[in-house]
C-alpha cells in the first residue's frame, strides 16, 4: 500500500492523478497550508524537510520524496512499459525533468513575487509594486514567455508531451502543474495559448485525474 502524504494545493496532486490512471490502491494524509502558505510543521514527521508531496511505499519500506523521483518511481516500479519512438523517449525524458529544473521554478517565483506585494504593509505596496514589478518585467515575464511558447508549440503538434504516444507519460505527470499555475495566474489564456489551455482541459476530463480530486479533496488549479 502507498501512502501519499498530499498538502492542499500542491504539486502533489499530479500524483494521485498517477496512482488513479495506474489503478493502483493507496492512502492519503491530507496536509493544510498554513496561513502564511508554508507546509505546516507535522510534515516534518514524515520528511526531514517538511516538504510534499512525500509517498510512503509500506510494502517496500520506502519512504521518498522530490515530484519526478516519485514518478519516475511509481512508473518504473508499477507501470507497464509504453512503446515510445526514440524522439519520444527523449521528449518524455527531457519535459519530465523540465518541469521540475525550469518550468516550475519560474512559475514559483512568478507567484511569490504577486503575493509578496499583497502581503506588504499597505503603506508599502505601492514601492513594492514598482520594485518587484519592475524584476518581474526584466527577470521574468520574458523568460515566462520564452518557456510558455516552447511549450504551446510542442503542445500543438502532440497529443502528450511524449510525441507519439497515445497516453500520457511521466512527462505530462510532471508538467500539468506548472501548466495549471499558469493557467490559473493568467499568464497564458485560451485565446493566446490554445493547445496549452487544451491540454489542461484535456487533462481535467479524464476520469482518473477526476477520482484523484476527489480523493485529495479541494484544489485551487482545477476546476
Amino acid at each position: 500500500m502507498i501512502v501519499v502524504h498530499h498538502l492542499s494545493n500542491s504539486r502533489s496532486q499530479r500524483i494521485l492523478w498517477l496512482l488513479e490512471e495506474l489503478g493502483l490502491p493507496y492512502e492519503v494524509k491530507r496536509y493544510e497550508r498554513m496561513p502564511d502558505y508554508t507546509a505546516p510543521p507535522s510534515l516534518l514527521d514524515v520528511h526531514p524537510l517538511g516538504k510534499s508531496p512525500v509517498i510512503e511505499d509500506k510494502d517496500e519500506g520506502v519512504v521518498l520524496a522530490e515530484s519526478s523521483a516519485i514518478i519516475t518511481y511509481i512508473i518504473l516500479k508499477y507501470g507497464e512499459k509504453q512503446s515510445l519512438s526514440a524522439q519520444g523517449a527523449l521528449d518524455d525524458l527531457y519535459y519530465t525533468h523540465y518541469a521540475e529544473s525550469t518550468l516550475l521554478p519560474l512559475v514559483v517565483i512568478w507567484q511569490r513575487l504577486s503575493r509578496f506585494t499583497n502581503r506588504a504593509p499597505w503603506y508599502l505596496r505601492p514601492i513594492f509594486r514598482y520594485v518587484l514589478g519592475a524584476y518581474r518585467e526584466m527577470y521574468v515575464d520574458p523568460d515566462l514567455s520564452k518557456n510558455s511558447e516552447m511549450i504551446e508549440k510542442h503542445l500543438s503538434k502532440n497529443i502528450w508531451f511524449a510525441r507519439g504516444s497515445n497516453e500520457p507519460t511521466a512527462a505530462d505527470y510532471a508538467m500539468i502543474i506548472g501548466l495549471e499555475g499558469l493557467y490559473l495566474g493568467k499568464a497564458v489564456h485560451s485565446d493566446t495559448h490554445p493547445a496549452i489551455a487544451g491540454y489542461i482541459e484535456k487533462v481535467h476530463a479524464r476520469p482518473a485525474y477526476q477520482s484523484g480530486l476527489r480523493k485529495g479533496g479541494a484544489f485551487a488549479y482545477a476546476k
